[in-house]
């Protein structure tokens, strides 16, 4: 099992999550307790699974500070079913995402863009269309 420790957006200055990372035969489990209830949740990949927990900490205004969480990163297909979701890409409008665009899901940088679940996935449209231009 591998933890991860995630600074929250959004909490106290100290807040964060400890998301325990399990694959449990083809599933990919994540786990955490927060103000005392545990978040816990299972998909087919670790980015699904995070963004359920996102889910449940936007409820509270909370948004962890890693790149899975960023506006402008996103995992490829390929990166979702070979590599389980584990990384992704940072993406810039009308350009493909290449290898020196590649990041991990659970690792912090200074130019992570904490957003939504649902602003990410916005994006990664909006990011798709452009690339039809």
């Amino acid at each position: 099992m591998t933890t991860h420790q995630i600074h929250l957006i959004g909490g106290d200055a100290e807040e964060f999550i400890q998301l325990e990372e399990q694959s449990v035969g083809n599933q990919c489990k994540l786990s955490c307790e927060h103000r005392g209830r545990l978040l816990s949740a299972e998909a087919l990949d670790f980015f699904e699974a995070l963004c359920i927990i996102r889910l449940e900490l936007e409820r509270d205004g909370l948004i962890p500070f890693c790149y899975g969480a960023s506006l402008n990163v996103y995992p490829s297909p390929m990166a979702r079913q070979m590599g389980r979701g584990k990384s992704g890409y940072k993406m810039k409008m009308g350009k493909p995402a290449g290898r020196e665009d590649a990041v991990r899901t659970f690792e912090q940088g200074a130019d992570v863009i904490p957003s939504t679940v649902k602003q990410q996935r916005e994006y990664f449209d909006e990011w798709l269309a452009s690339l039809q231009q």
